[in-house]
C-alpha cells in the first residue's frame, strides 16, 4: 500500500490554520485587552475553541480523500 500524499498536505494545512488563526487573535489582543477581564476570558475561550471546528472536515479528507461523510 503506498503512503497517501493527504496525510502530509493535510498536516501542512493544520499548522497553516493554527499560525493564520495566531496571527488573527494576536492582532485583536490589544482591543481585547482594554476590556474588563471578565469580558476578556469569554473571548479567549471562544478563540481558543473556534479554530478546531475546521479541523473535523480536513481531517475527515485527510484519512477518506473525501470532505463529508
Amino acid at each position: 500500500m503506498t503512503p497517501s500524499w493527504r496525510k502530509p498536505v493535510g498536516a501542512l494545512l493544520i499548522i497553516a490554520i493554527i499560525t493564520v488563526w495566531a496571527v488573527i487573535v494576536a492582532s485583536a489582543a490589544g482591543p481585547i485587552g482594554e476590556l474588563h477581564a471578565l469580558i476578556q476570558a469569554p473571548i479567549y475561550l471562544a478563540a481558543g475553541i473556534v479554530w478546531i471546528l475546521p479541523l473535523k472536515p480536513l481531517l475527515m479528507w485527510m484519512e477518506t480523500g473525501k470532505w463529508r461523510e
